[in-house]
């Protein structure tokens, strides 16, 4: 699988940890920074990956900061991305078995390496499960549109 990985100074450790994990496991990894753990602005990472996501590039993103919500915000200004902070295994599986989520972001402050590591494994080995879910992501990407009143209103 193609995933594109970031962080700020915070997730620094974490991202270059995931990454040399990934490899291992034969996916394709594309590092959009940061390249140290100088201070950086997450929305920035964050834009890369949703951007890389949004376009085909890579199959799935992976982003890294103190507490997943800053990355988790600024990736969702994307069209076609579904961010969310993933800070537990049940999370990481509901997240993508209902929600189609296309980002993890994960709180370096919050969880430990290990844990992070877990949260990524299952966020890239769960399916959608589309079905009666399907409508709802279809609702989302009509919120992106500015379509979903006009949906709404026909009811």
């Amino acid at each position: 699988m193609r995933v594109a990985i970031g962080a700020d100074h915070a997730g620094f450790e974490v991202k270059e940890r995931l990454k040399a994990r990934l490899k291992k496991a034969g996916h394709e990894v594309q590092d959009v920074g940061t390249a140290s753990p100088e201070p950086c602005d997450y929305p920035e990472p964050a834009f890369r990956v949703a951007r890389s996501v949004a376009s085909g590039e890579s199959e799935r993103g992976v982003l890294v900061c103190g507490s997943g919500v800053g990355m988790a915000i600024a990736a969702n200004k994307v069209a076609g991305v579904r961010a969310a902070p993933i800070t537990d295994p049940w999370l990481a599986e509901m997240c993508r078995r209902h929600n189609d989520v296309n980002v993890l972001c994960a709180a370096a402050r919050l969880n430990a390496p290990e844990s992070i590591e877990r949260f990524v494994d299952i966020f890239l080995s769960t399916a959608f499960e589309a079905g009666r879910h399907q409508g709802r992501v279809d609702k989302i990407k009509l919120i992106e549109q500015g379509k979903l009143e006009q949906a709404v209103s026909k009811k």
